[in-house]
């Protein structure tokens, strides 16, 4: 399977144009800045700038990539920047969901479990017998003046063995997907305006 199709996901591509008057050799001097990172290695090799990271520190900008490649290519109206960055924490986020959703199921499976052998237990006489429950006395007429809390039902209370919920699982699927987006779409315009910054000399 071709993975263009798929790497997307924790790639991110883009390219623009630069400024007639600025060479190859301006432009990637104009670049080194924001590759002279703590953990970050660089390499240049004629129009190709190739980098790795390895314990990047949070204050560089591009702490989410983990390597990338920038290539300098002719183009029909002059110079072209062509990136390609790869994130293993924008994948990490991708995958994130699935994983939750699949535990999500699982918890559903087993409470689904829990319920039928609970009920297969009444109906066959088998059910473990409940303690005797507390006996519940009125509120004091004074109590009541006062505003206090009826006390609560024991019948009303819920089961201490009450069967697991999907719901954490669901809420952590949810925050990672809006983390995989809101990064996805974050990071691409973050990147392309460091670029652009840093190639118009600011």
């Amino acid at each position: 399977m071709n993975l263009r199709f798929i790497d997307w996901i924790w790639h991110v591509r883009g390219s623009m144009a630069l400024s007639p008057d600025l060479s190859r050799d301006d432009a990637f001097d104009r670049l080194d800045p924001v590759f002279r990172q703590s953990g970050t290695r660089r390499e240049r090799r004629d129009d190709t700038l190739v980098f790795t990271k390895r314990d990047q520190e949070a204050q560089d900008k591009m702490s989410v990539f983990d390597s990338g490649v920038l290539r300098l290519e002719q183009g029909v109206a002059g110079i072209v920047l062509h990136y390609r960055l790869i994130s293993r924490a924008l994948l990490f986020c991708f995958l994130a969901p699935f994983l939750f959703l699949g535990i999500a199921q699982l918890t559903i499976a087993i409470g689904n479990h829990q319920k039928a052998a609970a009920e297969a237990a009444a109906k066959a006489g088998t059910a473990p017998k409940k303690k005797p429950e507390k006996a519940v006395f009125p509120l004091n007429p004074i109590d009541k003046a006062l505003g206090a809390p009826e006390p609560e039902d024991p019948k009303k209370k819920k089961d201490e063995d009450k069967l697991p919920s999907p719901t954490p699982a669901y809420v952590f699927a949810g925050l990672f997907a809006a983390l995989y987006v809101i990064g996805r779409v974050l990071e691409d315009r973050l990147v392309r305006s460091l670029f652009r910054k840093r190639l118009a000399g600011a």
